[in-house]
């Protein structure tokens, strides 16, 4: 019996976990770039670097990556720093106890993450693409930064020394007779090693490449899928000509 009270405090705990990170602002549209092998490959950089530390992607092989163009060499050169098999799965590593310690839990598994966080705002890639731009410093929280897409969110802002530190700037505004604070934008507190407009590019790679590791065969069962659809077109319209000839002498 309490093993069935702690499953279902802890569904019920992820449930909430949900709704928080789908309330609040707007999803911005992430760009596809799942198309891009050049975008693909500076994402699967940024992933390896900044995200692989904490987060596995425990059903990817790093001699996937073939797929968007990198060679077997270019993967153990550039991205082989948690294992030095390339036929190995994406491990972080992090030791889960430590993990558990600093962040009250294991930071989850981002192999189809981009599939999972799909909300009424917007697709999985979208809340992403907003996730990793909205994060600001809040010293009262323990890591020292707060998120406006994932409020009080336990993660740090692992790109920050890219992004730079931003605060929010909020505008008050009277609705229903009770004054409230509306989000206007942005002002740099600290700049980063990269312009905003460069941030935006590296989010939207690194978004890219979630994407199309949490599917790496998307784009070929979608060209597949439509050579199918044609054919099926053709079928169709030989089969009506031929069912039209059989039938044209009976009344």
């Amino acid at each position: 019996m309490k093993k069935l009270i702690l499953t279902l405090v802890a569904a019920l705990g992820l449930v909430a976990g949900v709704h928080a990170s789908e309330g609040g602002i707007a999803w911005d549209k992430a760009p596809n770039k799942t198309n891009d092998l050049g975008a693909l490959q500076n994402g699967a950089k940024l992933f390896v670097n900044y995200c692989l530390n904490c987060h596995s992607a425990a059903f990817m092989r790093f001699n996937r990556l073939k797929d968007i163009g990198l060679t077997d060499q270019q993967i153990k050169d550039n991205l082989l720093f948690t294992t030095e098999k390339v036929g190995d799965t994406m491990k972080a590593s992090i030791d889960p106890k430590q993990a558990k310690d600093w962040f009250g839990g294991n930071p989850p598994d981002l192999t189809v993450i981009s599939r999972s966080r799909a909300g009424a705002h917007g697709t999985g890639a979208d809340y992403l693409y907003t996730y990793l731009r909205t994060y600001y410093r809040d010293d009262t929280k323990a890591t020292g930064w707060n998120n406006l897409a994932f409020p009080s969110v336990a993660m740090p802002n692992v790109l920050w020394e890219l992004q730079g530190q931003r605060k929010p700037v909020y505008d008050e505004m009277e609705e229903h007779g009770h004054k409230v604070s509306v989000f206007k934008g942005w002002e740099q507190v600290t700049p980063g090693a990269m312009s905003p407009l460069q941030y935006d590019q590296a989010v939207g790679d690194l978004v890219g490449y979630l994407q199309w590791m949490a599917e790496p065969a998307q784009n070929t069962r979608v060209r597949v899928g439509v050579w199918v659809l044609m054919f099926l077109l053709v079928l169709t319209f030989a089969a009506w000509r031929l069912n039209a000839a059989f039938w044209k002498d009976v009344k």
